[in-house]
């Protein structure tokens, strides 16, 4: 038959079609769609997710299914929910087209309409193994035998389990292709947990007709389903969490479970176990005393978080509740552990590791703005509140968020647009997992355009009239990652801040209680404190405290992640007073996401510049990051250096002129103490930053006094004076506890009388050492001469000619090894320079230093090893005079400057780490000691910087394991707050090189 020209042009092509496939159109002849009867077919067919993987399995189904195609076709065409269900399956899902292809009679399960219930569901897959009620004295309603029980079982169930998967995904599907019902997350949740209660009390059936053939079940077995399945929110594709308790426990129960487990990972879907006391190194089977004992004396808090889902599934029930009875009053008492903010805080961040960089922007379940966070942040607010509120304790995530709704613990419109995210991520997860029925939660990359085409279709995303459907999922991906990942400024502290002040009318306000109790889960060790700090913050009804108030939820989720967030938060509220007046301060915390987040960091780890910001709030602004990186890194050393000098030139009164390099060097200090405990700086830049800094006040100063000192007497200076830096100030590495070791030189001018120009140079030096030691809010200045010849009781200023005078008759060893580190700092630079070409013939002598002198050296380190550590001191983790500290590196590295610098000019060198260099260089000791050593002194440096910080005073030994050690852990960069790990590893390093130390020092 010939059909007219109208007739043939309204059967949509291909191309129209969306059919990509080179075959389609002679498929669609081949199916006898290609015709005017067939349209809706055909447009049914366009709205698959993949309407060509669609068409094709359909092809492959007729060639399967044989004579009994028309009895499909004919379905198809008459039955549209049907069609939606069928079609929708095989364009979203390869498995389930194979699955169909293999069993053709399958199809005709698709014709069903409603989903069968939990009771339909296992009698259906216990009839499949012919299974019966178990008899005898531990019979219970959901243990049977199966009277089919050999290898071949699991394929049966497989089979079966499949065809009830299929039609619950068909019927999650349909409304893509046809006008069908939409079912809701939580429907398809729990339908997927009853198949799985159904599929454990089939493998469990199996288990007893294998395990106990010729008698009936000796001991009760339950079966508690833990994580999704146990909150009833179960994936397409997961992992089944369960945990067996048994009376007796003894190998006969222990084969049962593990038989069903073997059972159930062949047919269904994988069993896990691992949730049990001691996971997987951990007893299968335990009594329920075994089970509570466990629990009571060494359950870590992440073992009470996942016992919240618990559900008896199958098994023994009534143990099951049993078991859930015991152990839930528990896990509502979980949050009054001391631990439980830091074991919390340690499985969050555990989990976000999990992922690969890469990967975080495409993970659902557990990268940024994911599901894991949305249940996290649920299951913590539960545990919070769930001690003093019987409606918490719902196990589905869904049901906690209403409930914490109801109860007022979180905002309706945030449970409700939280909830809305989540369920949008599961679906996206769901339909992931069918394409191949395999456990996925990454998103298709960004680059593969089908992928996330076929993904869009599968979620049913349509274009909006302004982007296409992938541009709609993109921007819905985003968009509701955006919203999860501000989960917890709007679950955790929108209502605290609502509590202390009414944005809005109906503002949710938890009770004092409550926000206190919220607080102490977050991390405040204070929480009525911190909550008086709040009320403080957004008191009144300025701009100012509404501000606040908008800023703080996102500024306290911030400072709950720091070391001590009560000392973060007071400070904060210090630094907002102290700025009160500056009408930059909130505006830059609101704009620039950068600086809130960098200031939460510092003042939550740091007692170290809360103080120096409040006097150098500028600093703050630093915090932005600017065309080329951080504001933080813009100024160079020798910048800030000529800025002081500027600066205090400007005053011809030495008070006002240290005031004035004072102000700059605090400037300094809050910025390279910022940059530094927010990782933007190496130990060595540090150290020279800070060695730079003190050098430039040390020479504002000096010139100040000399410039008062020649108003005074009305005539030029009678002497010059050069200030020699010695120890870690010579050296140019400066710790943030380090004082100034120096010497004043002298030398006076053509006809000045000598004694007279010595007391004049004296009386600089002492004014310098005053105005710079004069106390302050500032971390102090204090000069220490106690480096000169015959220390404290020798001169404070001396001539050139003495000093040589005094070098060449009377150095000891000591001071010898002291004038290694000995170079010019401030001062006239003529005359430092002379000062230093003296002391080279003294600490650089022809030939070496003696064997006499090397020996005096040995037994003064010894002695020092001895006697120098502070009573109560740890010699394995004090800094400066432990095993392997900066001390004994420092002694080793100057050994071998005494005994080889005249040979080696490289080592004419103040610096520790740049003689260790050269010692490398020159093979003076092997690489291998040298990178022991110089690895020792960096990380002895940087522990001993972060003390300062964390501290805010300095200090040399590190303290033992706690929230003290966890804060210097951080402050110093470790990768995450286990103290103890720092702590092993520093003590690893320090002890490696000792034994470098010992060697160098026995040779």
């Amino acid at each position: 038959m010939v059909r007219p020209p109208s007739a043939r042009s309204a059967v949509p092509g291909v191309g129209r079609l969306g059919l990509l496939e080179p075959s389609a159109a002679a498929s669609l002849r081949e199916l006898g769609w290609d015709n005017v009867e067939s349209i809706p077919v055909l447009w049914s067919l366009s709205r698959a997710p993949d309407a060509d993987l669609a068409l094709s399995t359909l092809m492959r189904l007729r060639e399967s299914i044989g004579d009994g195609w028309d009895a499909v076709d004919s379905a198809i065409r008459t039955d549209t929910s049907l069609r939606g269900r069928l079609f929708a399956l095989l364009g979203s899902s390869s498995a389930f087209g194979d699955h169909l292809v293999a069993a053709p009679e399958s199809w005709e399960g698709l014709r069903r309409k409603e989903l069968p219930g939990r009771d339909e569901l296992i009698a259906d897959l216990l009839a499949v193994v012919d299974a019966a009620p178990e008899e005898g004295p531990n019979a219970t309603p959901m243990l049977f035998r199966a009277a089919i029980s050999g290898p071949e079982v699991a394929a049966s169930l497989r089979k079966r389990y499949r065809d009830h998967l299929m039609l619950l995904a068909a019927l999650d599907l349909a409304a893509t292709v046809e006008n069908e019902p939409v079912l809701p997350y939580q429907v398809v949740g729990r339908q997927l947990t009853d198949l799985a209660d159904a599929a454990l009390t089939a493998a469990l059936a199996v288990a007893v007709a294998r395990v106990c053939k010729d008698e009936p079940v000796p001991v009760r077995l339950g079966v508690i389903a833990m994580g999704k399945c146990g909150a009833r929110e179960l994936n397409y594709v997961s992992d089944v969490d369960v945990v067996f308790v048994a009376e007796p426990a003894d190998a006969t129960a222990t084969r049962l479970a593990a038989e069903m487990m073997s059972v159930a990972s062949q047919a269904f879907f994988e069993v896990d176990a691992a949730l049990r006391p001691e996971g997987k190194a951990g007893a299968l089977v335990r009594t329920l005393d075994s089970h509570i004992a466990y629990y009571k004396r060494w359950a870590r808090t992440w073992e009470f978080q996942a016992l919240l889902k618990n559900r008896p599934a199958t098994g023994d029930i009534a143990l099951g509740e049993q078991y859930r009875a015991a152990l839930m009053p528990m896990v509502w008492s979980a949050s009054e552990r001391p631990d439980f903010v830091a074991d919390v805080q340690a499985m969050r961040r555990r989990v976000e590791d999990l992922v690969p960089a890469d990967l975080r922007e495409r993970e659902l379940k557990l990268g940024r703005g994911s599901l894991r966070d949305v249940e996290f942040a649920v299951q913590l607010l539960q545990l919070v509140h769930g001690r003093v509120d019987e409606t918490l304790h719902v196990q589905g995530t869904v049901e906690a968020l209403t409930a914490l709704a109801a109860g007022g613990y979180v905002g309706r419109d945030d449970a409700a647009n939280l909830t809305a995210s989540y369920e949008f991520l599961r679906l996206l997860e769901h339909r992931l997992q069918l394409q191949r029925l395999r456990r996925t939660h990454t998103l298709p990359a960004d680059d593969d355009e089908e992928g996330m085409r076929w993904l869009a279709r599968a979620a049913h995303i349509r274009p909006d009239g302004r982007q296409d459907a992938v541009g709609v999922l993109g921007s819905e991906i985003r968009r509701n990652a955006v919203r999860v990942r501000r989960l917890h400024a709007k679950l955790f502290y929108r209502p605290l801040l609502d509590s202390v002040v009414r944005l809005e009318p109906d503002a949710l306000r938890l009770s004092p209680e409550a926000a206190i109790r919220q607080l102490a889960a977050l991390g405040y060790a204070a929480p009525e404190h911190a909550l008086g700090h709040l009320k403080a913050l957004t008191g009144g009804v300025s701009r100012k405290g509404r501000i606040q108030a908008l800023l703080l939820p996102t500024l306290l989720e911030w400072l709950g992640e720091t070391p001590n967030p009560d000392a973060g938060l007071l400070a904060y509220r210090r630094v907002s007073e102290g700025l009160a007046d500056q009408i930059w301060f909130l505006r830059e915390l609101r704009d620039e996401g950068a600086i809130a987040q960098r200031l939460m960091i510092v003042l939550g780890s740091s007692e170290y510049l809360p103080d120096l910001l409040i006097n150098a709030p500028e600093t703050i602004r630093m915090y932005a990051d600017g065309p080329s990186g951080p504001l933080l890194l813009g100024p160079q050393p020798d910048e800030v250096a000529r800025g002081i000098l500027t600066a205090a030139a400007r005053y011809e009164d030495p008070k006002r002129a240290v005031a004035a390099a004072r102000s700059l060097r605090r400037h300094e200090l809050a910025r390279v103490a910022s940059a530094d405990l927010l990782g933007m700086l190496e130990v060595p830049q540090v150290c020279r930053a800070l060695s730079s800094v003190w050098v430039a006040v040390l020479e504002a100063s000096l010139r100040a006094v000399i410039r008062a000192g020649e108003a005074e007497r009305g005539a030029p200076a009678p002497a010059d004076i050069a200030v020699i830096g010695m120890g870690r100030l010579g050296g140019m590495e400066l710790g943030y506890g380090s004082d100034a070791d120096v010497l004043f030189v002298c030398d006076p001018r053509p006809g000045e009388d000598e004694t007279k120009a010595v007391k004049w140079a004296i009386g600089v030096a002492d004014r310098v050492q005053q105005l710079l030691g004069a106390p302050s809010t500032d971390p102090p200045l204090h000069v220490d001469a106690g480096l000169r010849p015959e220390g404290r009781n020798g001169a404070l200023v001396r001539t050139l000619a003495a000093y040589e005078a005094y070098y060449q008759q009377w150095a000891q060893p000591w001071e010898v090894q002291a004038l290694l580190r000995a170079h010019q700092v401030a001062g006239d630079q003529e005359l430092g320079v002379r000062f230093l070409h003296v002391i080279d013939k003294v600490r650089y002598p022809e030939g070496g230093v003696s064997a006499e002198a090397v020996r005096e050296i040995r037994r003064i380190k010894a002695r020092v090893d001895a006697e120098r550590l502070p009573r109560g001191a740890d010699p394995a983790t004090h800094t400066k005079l432990g095993r392997g500290g900066l001390a004994d590196i420092e002694w080793t590295v100057q050994l071998v400057q005494l005994r080889h610098a005249h040979e080696v000019p490289g080592l004419h060198n103040t610096s520790t780490l740049e003689a260790l260099d050269v010692i490398e260089r020159t093979e003076l000791l092997d690489a291998q000691d040298v990178a022991l050593l110089r690895d020792a002194w960096l990380t002895a440096t940087n522990a001993r910087n972060a003390l300062v910080l964390v501290r805010g005073k300095p200090s040399d030994q590190l303290p033992g394991p706690g929230r003290l050690l966890s804060a210097v852990a951080r402050v110093a960069g470790w990768p995450n707050d286990d103290g103890s790990e720092f702590l092993d590893h520093y003590m690893r390093v320090t002890r490696r090189a000792k034994a470098v130390v010992e060697r160098v020092f026995g040779a």
